[in-house]
Protein backbone atom coordinates (compact mmCIF):
# COMPACT_ATOMS: atom_id res chain seq x y z
CA UNK A 1 0.00 0.00 0.00
CA UNK A 2 1.37 3.16 -1.11
CA UNK A 3 2.57 5.24 2.24
CA UNK A 4 1.07 7.96 4.14
CA UNK A 5 1.79 11.30 2.95
CA UNK A 6 4.70 12.90 4.69
CA UNK A 7 4.46 15.64 6.99
CA UNK A 8 5.70 18.96 6.01
CA UNK A 9 4.08 21.24 8.79
CA UNK A 10 6.19 23.07 11.46
CA UNK A 11 3.71 22.09 14.02
CA UNK A 12 4.22 18.65 15.90
CA UNK A 13 1.93 15.69 14.25
CA UNK A 14 -1.17 14.53 16.53
CA UNK A 15 0.74 11.45 17.32
CA UNK A 16 3.13 13.49 18.62
CA UNK A 17 1.42 15.57 20.84
CA UNK A 18 -0.91 12.36 21.67
CA UNK A 19 2.26 10.57 23.05
CA UNK A 20 3.73 14.22 25.21
CA UNK A 21 0.13 14.29 26.89
CA UNK A 22 0.56 11.04 27.94
CA UNK A 23 3.60 11.70 29.88
CA UNK A 24 2.32 14.53 31.75
CA UNK A 25 2.52 14.84 35.48
CA UNK A 26 -0.39 13.24 37.28
CA UNK A 27 -2.59 15.53 39.20
CA UNK A 28 -5.61 15.71 39.57
CA UNK A 29 -6.35 18.05 36.54
CA UNK A 30 -4.55 16.03 34.31
CA UNK A 31 -6.59 13.14 35.75
CA UNK A 32 -9.86 14.37 34.87
CA UNK A 33 -11.33 13.32 31.32
CA UNK A 34 -12.06 17.41 30.58
CA UNK A 35 -8.12 17.30 30.22
CA UNK A 36 -7.58 14.61 27.14
CA UNK A 37 -6.81 15.59 23.81
CA UNK A 38 -10.45 15.76 22.20
CA UNK A 39 -9.32 13.16 19.60
CA UNK A 40 -8.09 10.36 22.40
CA UNK A 41 -11.26 11.03 24.24
CA UNK A 42 -13.39 8.25 23.24
CA UNK A 43 -16.49 9.42 25.27
CA UNK A 44 -16.56 12.66 24.27
CA UNK A 45 -16.39 11.39 20.57
CA UNK A 46 -19.50 8.81 21.46
CA UNK A 47 -21.35 11.77 22.57
CA UNK A 48 -24.95 12.37 20.41
CA UNK A 49 -23.60 15.65 19.96
CA UNK A 50 -20.67 14.58 17.69
CA UNK A 51 -22.91 12.11 15.46
CA UNK A 52 -21.86 14.48 12.61
CA UNK A 53 -18.13 14.18 13.21
CA UNK A 54 -18.49 10.62 13.27
CA UNK A 55 -20.33 10.81 9.83
CA UNK A 56 -17.21 12.30 8.68
CA UNK A 57 -14.61 9.95 10.10
CA UNK A 58 -16.25 7.31 8.76
CA UNK A 59 -16.59 8.64 5.22
CA UNK A 60 -12.66 9.88 5.19
CA UNK A 61 -11.02 6.69 6.69
CA UNK A 62 -11.79 4.11 3.94
CA UNK A 63 -11.59 6.75 1.42
CA UNK A 64 -7.91 7.87 1.94
CA UNK A 65 -6.61 4.21 2.55
CA UNK A 66 -8.33 3.18 -0.78
CA UNK A 67 -6.55 6.37 -2.29
CA UNK A 68 -3.19 5.70 -1.14
CA UNK A 69 -3.98 2.09 -2.24
CA UNK A 70 -4.57 3.28 -6.04
CA UNK A 71 -7.51 1.90 -6.06
CA UNK A 72 -9.01 3.49 -8.68
CA UNK A 73 -12.24 1.27 -9.46
CA UNK A 74 -14.09 -1.47 -7.97
CA UNK A 75 -16.32 -4.33 -8.93
CA UNK A 76 -18.89 -4.85 -6.11
CA UNK A 77 -20.12 -8.29 -5.84
CA UNK A 78 -23.56 -8.10 -3.61
CA UNK A 79 -25.15 -11.64 -2.41
CA UNK A 80 -26.81 -13.67 0.80
CA UNK A 81 -24.39 -14.69 3.78
CA UNK A 82 -26.66 -17.91 3.91
CA UNK A 83 -25.42 -19.56 0.94
CA UNK A 84 -23.56 -22.25 1.54
CA UNK A 85 -20.55 -23.27 -0.26
CA UNK A 86 -21.10 -26.23 -2.79
CA UNK A 87 -19.05 -29.03 -0.39
CA UNK A 88 -20.97 -28.01 2.69
CA UNK A 89 -24.36 -27.88 1.12
CA UNK A 90 -25.28 -31.74 1.63
CA UNK A 91 -24.40 -31.19 5.08
CA UNK A 92 -27.12 -28.17 5.39
CA UNK A 93 -29.48 -30.50 4.19
CA UNK A 94 -28.74 -33.39 6.23
CA UNK A 95 -29.09 -31.05 9.62
CA UNK A 96 -32.29 -30.17 8.76
CA UNK A 97 -35.19 -31.13 11.72
CA UNK A 98 -38.65 -31.03 9.47
CA UNK A 99 -40.02 -30.71 6.03
CA UNK A 100 -39.86 -26.74 6.40
CA UNK A 101 -36.15 -26.33 7.42
CA UNK A 102 -35.48 -29.14 4.76
CA UNK A 103 -37.30 -27.28 2.06
CA UNK A 104 -35.24 -24.17 2.86
CA UNK A 105 -32.21 -26.61 2.72
CA UNK A 106 -32.40 -27.61 -0.37
CA UNK A 107 -33.39 -24.25 -1.75
CA UNK A 108 -30.19 -22.78 -0.71
CA UNK A 109 -28.74 -26.35 -1.44
CA UNK A 110 -29.96 -25.08 -5.40
CA UNK A 111 -28.33 -21.66 -4.84
CA UNK A 112 -25.12 -22.72 -3.68
CA UNK A 113 -23.64 -22.84 -7.44
CA UNK A 114 -23.23 -18.82 -7.20
CA UNK A 115 -20.88 -19.34 -4.43
CA UNK A 116 -18.29 -20.57 -7.25
CA UNK A 117 -19.81 -18.13 -9.79
CA UNK A 118 -18.60 -15.27 -7.54
CA UNK A 119 -15.51 -16.60 -6.63
CA UNK A 120 -15.11 -17.16 -10.95
CA UNK A 121 -16.24 -13.37 -11.51
CA UNK A 122 -13.92 -12.39 -8.84
CA UNK A 123 -11.28 -13.51 -10.46
CA UNK A 124 -11.76 -12.39 -13.96
CA UNK A 125 -11.59 -8.76 -12.35
CA UNK A 126 -8.51 -9.72 -10.49
CA UNK A 127 -7.01 -10.04 -13.53
CA UNK A 128 -6.97 -6.60 -14.94
CA UNK A 129 -3.75 -4.87 -14.94
CA UNK A 130 -2.91 -1.49 -13.43
CA UNK A 131 -2.91 1.34 -15.87
CA UNK A 132 -0.32 3.35 -16.77
CA UNK A 133 -0.67 5.31 -13.60
CA UNK A 134 -0.49 2.36 -11.75
CA UNK A 135 -3.91 2.70 -10.61
CA UNK A 136 -5.82 -0.37 -9.79
CA UNK A 137 -9.29 -1.16 -11.36
CA UNK A 138 -12.06 -3.58 -11.16
CA UNK A 139 -10.91 -4.50 -7.47
CA UNK A 140 -13.07 -6.69 -5.94
CA UNK A 141 -15.41 -5.35 -3.25
CA UNK A 142 -17.49 -7.08 -1.14
CA UNK A 143 -19.60 -7.22 2.61
CA UNK A 144 -16.68 -8.63 3.62
CA UNK A 145 -18.87 -11.52 5.29
CA UNK A 146 -19.69 -15.13 4.85
CA UNK A 147 -20.70 -16.73 1.72
CA UNK A 148 -21.66 -15.16 -1.31
CA UNK A 149 -19.34 -12.52 -0.02
CA UNK A 150 -16.52 -14.87 0.82
CA UNK A 151 -16.67 -16.24 -2.20
CA UNK A 152 -15.43 -12.64 -3.84
CA UNK A 153 -12.59 -12.19 -2.04
CA UNK A 154 -11.84 -15.61 -2.04
CA UNK A 155 -11.78 -15.07 -5.98
CA UNK A 156 -9.58 -12.65 -5.65
CA UNK A 157 -6.82 -14.17 -3.31
CA UNK A 158 -7.07 -17.30 -6.05
CA UNK A 159 -5.38 -14.83 -8.18
CA UNK A 160 -3.05 -13.64 -5.59
CA UNK A 161 -4.64 -9.79 -5.19
CA UNK A 162 -5.95 -7.49 -2.99
CA UNK A 163 -9.74 -7.26 -1.88
CA UNK A 164 -12.02 -4.73 0.23
CA UNK A 165 -14.28 -5.93 2.63
CA UNK A 166 -17.11 -3.47 4.12
CA UNK A 167 -17.90 -4.88 7.37
CA UNK A 168 -20.77 -3.39 9.79
CA UNK A 169 -21.17 -3.56 13.21
CA UNK A 170 -23.90 -5.94 14.16
CA UNK A 171 -25.51 -7.05 17.55
CA UNK A 172 -24.60 -10.27 16.13
CA UNK A 173 -20.91 -10.86 15.92
CA UNK A 174 -19.82 -10.71 12.01
CA UNK A 175 -16.18 -10.55 11.65
CA UNK A 176 -14.81 -10.53 8.26
CA UNK A 177 -13.91 -13.40 5.90
CA UNK A 178 -10.39 -14.74 5.91
CA UNK A 179 -9.72 -13.79 2.42
CA UNK A 180 -10.34 -9.87 2.68
CA UNK A 181 -6.83 -7.89 2.50
CA UNK A 182 -6.62 -7.05 5.97
CA UNK A 183 -5.21 -3.48 4.88
CA UNK A 184 -8.21 -2.99 2.68
CA UNK A 185 -10.58 -4.03 6.08
CA UNK A 186 -12.93 -1.79 7.05
CA UNK A 187 -15.47 -1.89 9.52
CA UNK A 188 -18.80 0.66 9.76
CA UNK A 189 -20.91 1.96 12.45
CA UNK A 190 -23.88 3.57 9.27
CA UNK A 191 -25.32 1.65 7.14
CA UNK A 192 -25.54 4.48 4.71
CA UNK A 193 -21.61 5.48 4.71
CA UNK A 194 -21.24 2.07 4.02
CA UNK A 195 -23.60 1.89 1.05
CA UNK A 196 -21.70 5.05 0.07
CA UNK A 197 -18.62 3.71 -0.01
CA UNK A 198 -19.59 0.42 -1.90
CA UNK A 199 -20.94 3.42 -4.73
CA UNK A 200 -17.88 5.80 -4.86
CA UNK A 201 -15.84 3.50 -6.89
CA UNK A 202 -18.07 1.18 -8.36
CA UNK A 203 -17.28 0.42 -12.03
CA UNK A 204 -19.98 -2.29 -11.95
CA UNK A 205 -22.20 -4.11 -9.78
CA UNK A 206 -23.01 -7.88 -9.40
CA UNK A 207 -26.18 -8.57 -7.55
CA UNK A 208 -26.16 -12.35 -6.68
CA UNK A 209 -29.03 -14.30 -4.92
CA UNK A 210 -30.03 -12.34 -1.43
CA UNK A 211 -32.14 -11.15 1.47
CA UNK A 212 -32.99 -7.89 3.33
CA UNK A 213 -29.43 -6.27 2.93
CA UNK A 214 -28.98 -7.15 -0.53
CA UNK A 215 -32.36 -6.06 -1.73
CA UNK A 216 -31.73 -2.32 0.12
CA UNK A 217 -28.08 -2.38 -1.75
CA UNK A 218 -29.79 -3.08 -5.16
CA UNK A 219 -32.68 -1.08 -5.09
CA UNK A 220 -30.74 1.81 -3.93
CA UNK A 221 -28.47 1.91 -7.16
CA UNK A 222 -31.39 1.18 -9.22
CA UNK A 223 -32.68 3.91 -7.76
CA UNK A 224 -29.83 6.36 -8.41
CA UNK A 225 -29.21 5.39 -11.77
CA UNK A 226 -33.01 5.65 -12.71
CA UNK A 227 -32.97 9.48 -11.02
CA UNK A 228 -30.11 10.34 -12.75
CA UNK A 229 -28.00 11.09 -9.26
CA UNK A 230 -25.25 8.50 -10.91
CA UNK A 231 -24.07 7.99 -14.38
CA UNK A 232 -25.39 4.29 -15.84
CA UNK A 233 -23.05 1.29 -14.95
CA UNK A 234 -23.26 -2.74 -15.42
CA UNK A 235 -25.60 -4.27 -13.48
CA UNK A 236 -25.84 -7.86 -13.33
CA UNK A 237 -28.40 -9.71 -11.36
CA UNK A 238 -27.03 -13.76 -11.41
CA UNK A 239 -30.35 -16.15 -10.99
CA UNK A 240 -33.13 -14.92 -12.95
CA UNK A 241 -35.10 -17.66 -11.94
CA UNK A 242 -34.96 -16.67 -8.23
CA UNK A 243 -35.29 -12.88 -9.22
CA UNK A 244 -38.63 -13.16 -11.11
CA UNK A 245 -39.82 -15.05 -8.37
CA UNK A 246 -39.23 -13.30 -5.39
CA UNK A 247 -39.83 -9.96 -7.32
CA UNK A 248 -42.36 -9.21 -9.94
CA UNK A 249 -40.51 -6.58 -11.97
CA UNK A 250 -43.17 -6.48 -14.79
CA UNK A 251 -45.93 -6.29 -12.80
CA UNK A 252 -44.05 -2.66 -11.25
CA UNK A 253 -44.14 -1.90 -15.15
CA UNK A 254 -47.83 -3.04 -15.20
CA UNK A 255 -48.87 -0.86 -12.32
CA UNK A 256 -47.13 2.13 -13.92
CA UNK A 257 -44.61 2.54 -11.01
CA UNK A 258 -42.08 2.64 -13.48
CA UNK A 259 -41.29 2.68 -17.00
CA UNK A 260 -40.47 -0.08 -18.85
CA UNK A 261 -36.76 1.18 -20.02
CA UNK A 262 -35.54 1.02 -15.87
CA UNK A 263 -35.97 -2.58 -16.58
CA UNK A 264 -32.94 -2.27 -18.90
CA UNK A 265 -30.87 -1.14 -16.11
CA UNK A 266 -29.90 -4.44 -15.08
CA UNK A 267 -29.14 -7.92 -17.16
CA UNK A 268 -29.87 -11.22 -15.70
CA UNK A 269 -27.10 -13.74 -15.38
CA UNK A 270 -26.45 -17.45 -14.90
CA UNK A 271 -22.53 -17.40 -15.38
CA UNK A 272 -19.21 -15.48 -14.27
CA UNK A 273 -18.07 -14.96 -17.95
CA UNK A 274 -21.75 -14.10 -18.98
CA UNK A 275 -21.62 -11.17 -16.49
CA UNK A 276 -17.82 -10.63 -17.48
CA UNK A 277 -18.86 -9.96 -21.01
CA UNK A 278 -21.99 -7.79 -19.86
CA UNK A 279 -19.25 -5.67 -18.17
CA UNK A 280 -16.31 -5.77 -20.88
CA UNK A 281 -19.03 -4.37 -23.92
CA UNK A 282 -20.25 -1.57 -21.83
CA UNK A 283 -17.22 -0.27 -21.61
CA UNK A 284 -16.26 -1.08 -25.03
CA UNK A 285 -19.10 1.17 -25.98
CA UNK A 286 -19.29 3.86 -23.18
CA UNK A 287 -17.05 5.83 -21.97
CA UNK A 288 -15.07 5.18 -18.15
CA UNK A 289 -17.00 6.79 -15.55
Amino acid sequence: MTKEKPHRSRFHKAKDDAEFAQQATSTPQTASAAYRLAFQDTDFLLREDLRPVRFQLELLKPELLLDEAGIESTLVIYGSARIPEPVDADALEAAATDDRTRNIARRLKAKAKYYDEARALARLASQVPCDDKGCRHFVVCSGGGPSIMEAANRGAADEGRDSIGLNIVLPHEQAPNRYVTPELSFQFHYFALRKMHFLLRARAVAVFPGGFGTFDEMFELLTLIQTGKIKPIPIVLFGKSFWNRVVNFEALVEEGVVSAPDLDLFRFVETAGEAWTIIQDFYANTPHP
